[in-house]
């Protein structure tokens, strides 16, 4: 069997790979509720992704996907946090604070998965979202504030790497394997 490089396994089931440009331009925003079919639409070819790219993949610290990541390029991402715990879905998210401690941990992106990258991002990030029925505000913590801003990122038009020290660079994953830590989630 020949060894498919991941980052053509994730273009095989529909990822947008690194380079392509819609994964450096801002996500359209929706109008709601004029647009609930069309943000509902996009949530659902996203929960689809998640789906075809779990059965070959393992998340053991949860995974999210923003819509330019599958080519859409519309402001939803949908966020699975790990045990189980429900999916995040945001719909024209913005970062309103964040937290000035930091940690910096390894990240991933199914947009180039055969690398990870050491990004420092905030503990704690309050975000502000829209719903098909109105807005929310939502803080959220460690682990799943990476995963989220990662994602809130993609819609913005920056890949993790943008986010990097000055000087560090991405490592091939077979390194990462030997030096990836859990991230805190509590």
């Amino acid at each position: 069997m020949i060894d498919v490089p991941s980052s053509q396994r994730m273009r095989d089931l529909g990822v947008v790979q690194h380079g392509a440009g819609i994964l450096a331009e801002p996500a359209r925003a929706f109008d709601l509720p004029a647009e609930r079919d069309t943000a509902e639409h996009v949530v659902d070819e996203l929960f689809a992704a998640i789906e075809r790219i779990g059965q070959v993949h393992p998340f053991a610290k949860g995974m999210g996907i923003a819509a330019p990541q599958i080519g859409i390029a519309r402001a939803a991402a949908v966020v699975l946090p790990p045990d189980d715990a429900p999916a995040v879905v945001l719909l024209n998210p913005r970062i309103t604070d964040r937290s000035e401690e930091t940690d910096e941990q390894y990240e991933g992106c199914l947009s180039f998965f055969d690398v990870r990258g050491l990004v420092p991002r905030p503990l704690k990030i309050t975000v502000q979202a829209t719903t098909v029925t109105g807005g929310t505000t939502t803080v959220y913590e460690r682990g799943l504030a990476r995963l989220i801003h990662h994602e809130i990122d993609h819609l913005d038009g920056l890949l993790y790497t943008a986010r990097m020290r000055p000087g560090v660079a991405p490592i091939p994953v077979e390194e990462y394997r030997q030096t990836g830590r859990a991230w805190a989630y509590g």
